[in-house]
């Protein structure tokens, strides 16, 4: 049957935006959120890691199937964020599609993952500065860290949006440094080795050295480096045009992080024998002082250093908008709805550094344990972010097209549906459950699944008794 007598579907109706903030971010500030939110220590200091674990090959292969996981999520993402741009993204989405107990353990659980992540940035952060001054107590670099990124946050979005523009920038500029720095030790163009070529590719073991099982536990290392690129979805809610701009980030950002990331880890692949690559404190630094550059070392802590910081003000910009926009919907206090003179959710921005300032003192007392539970938990909280946002795409889909939608009324479609979502869903499930596999990090999903289901389960008993309703709100 035509659908022609039917009125046109409004699909910013089914989720309409949240007013208050201010659309400031050109296409260019997204395009280096999303990458600035993605490259962090995850690939200058775990790529290392992965090619130990997996070899030269099989940490190519991971990388490449998790750009691939990564670019089904977004693809997803980018039909919601098109069609209804709001600062809530996923959770909003989650709100609307699946149901309001789900929203609300998404943003909550999405919240205190980045703010933990912020505490380790800052930290991070604090260590490298260490090296430099080591007379200077680590929490006080952690304080002056957080005041940069607060004020930095708090004037205006295009402020945070230009300083991450060049933060990002900074973690670009080093990566082609340092694929083109290590191309030319290969070849022989560099150094005074002569060409060391794909030799190291040849590991005496075969493709997988350790076995293709290792490849598969690789993958939650793999995944917690691509997690960020979502932030794109949150972003779409304060960006210009954002039927214009957010397909356009979304198809430019998943093509250079993938370019970024699989181009250098063949150059680690093939310029550090795969048993020496997971016990170097940074292969990227191992690499360039191989060439012969003298401050190696520094170059690449200052890189590390600003990626930290990039990170840290990311984490921060969207914990804050993400709290602005559960407050609007009655999931979170109404309160962190406050906006300042700059259109900046202030008090979203304050409680995020308080969780961030109690998640400090646990890296006093075990700070490589903790980085390593902190790196799959990020990994499992990312994995079941792109879960929901697939499973919202099936679900906003089917609705649309109930209501009398037409498929040419979306300006950005994800292809291929519902395979599409549904492999998606597949593949992020499988990489959760390789957490069952690891020894030291079988804890993030024994605690990890009980937060969740405890988050979900205070909605239904205890929050969803007292919800406010949005319209309720507004008054």
């Amino acid at each position: 049957m035509s659908n022609s007598n039917k009125p046109a579907v409004n699909v910013e109706e089914l989720v309409p935006e949240k007013k208050g903030l201010n659309r400031g971010l050109k296409s260019r500030h997204m395009m280096m959120i999303s990458i600035g939110g993605t490259i962090g220590t995850g690939l200058f200091l775990g790529a290392g890691q992965v090619v130990s674990e997996a070899g030269p090959v099989g940490a190519v292969l991971a990388f490449l199937f998790g750009g691939m996981v990564m670019y089904l999520a977004l693809l997803c993402l980018g039909e919601l964020a098109v069609a209804m741009p709001v600062s809530g993204s996923f959770q909003s989405y989650a709100v609307k599609f699946i149901s309001p107990g789900v929203g609300f353990t998404v943003g909550w659980l999405y919240w205190i993952n980045w703010a933990v992540c912020i505490a380790a940035n800052f930290t991070a952060s604090a260590i490298i500065m260490a090296l430099w001054f080591p007379d200077v107590s680590i929490w006080i670099w952690c304080v002056l860290f957080a005041v940069l990124v607060t004020v930095l946050n708090l004037i205006s979005v295009k402020v945070y949006g230009e300083t991450e523009f060049w933060f990002a920038g900074i973690k670009v500029a080093a990566i082609i440094a340092f694929i083109l720095a290590g191309a030319g030790l290969m070849f022989g163009a560099v150094g005074n080795e002569g060409a060391i070529g794909f030799s190291n590719f040849n590991t005496g073991a075969g493709l997988f050295p350790n076995g293709g099982w290792a490849l598969f536990l690789t993958m939650i290392t793999v995944v917690y480096s691509f997690q960020g690129s979502e932030l794109v979805g949150v972003a779409a809610g304060e960006c210009e045009d954002p039927g214009k701009n957010v397909p356009k980030v979304i198809k430019g950002v998943v093509f250079r992080i993938i370019v970024f990331y699989v181009l250098a880890i063949i150059v680690l692949g093939a310029t550090i024998p795969y048993k020496e690559a997971g016990v170097l404190e940074s292969p990227f630094a191992y690499v360039f002082g191989r060439i012969g550059i003298p401050i190696a070392k520094d170059i690449m802590s200052f890189v590390v250093l600003t990626s930290a910081l990039s990170a840290s003000n990311s984490a921060l910009y969207v914990c804050s908008r993400l709290l602005w926009s559960m407050s609007k919907d009655g999931h979170a206090p109404k309160w962190l709805g406050h906006l300042n003179s700059g259109g900046v959710p202030i008090n979203g921005i304050f409680l995020t550094l308080v969780l961030s300032g109690l998640s400090l003192l646990t890296s006093e007392y075990a700070a490589d344990t903790v980085y390593i539970w902190l790196m799959s938990s990020v990994g499992l909280t990312g994995c079941l972010i792109w879960i929901v946002i697939s499973w919202c795409q099936i679900n906003f889909r089917k609705h649309f097209l109930e209501l009398g939608g037409d498929l040419k009324d979306l300006v950005f479609r994800t292809p291929l549906y519902p395979i599409l979502p549904i492999v998606a869903i597949i593949l992020n499930i499988c990489i959760i459950a390789s957490l069952a596999f690891i020894e030291d990090q079988q804890i993030v999903l024994y605690t990890g699944l009980p937060i969740i289901a405890g988050i979900y389960l205070y909605y239904i008993f205890i929050h969803s008794k007292h919800e406010q309703k949005p319209a309720d709100i507004a008054k």
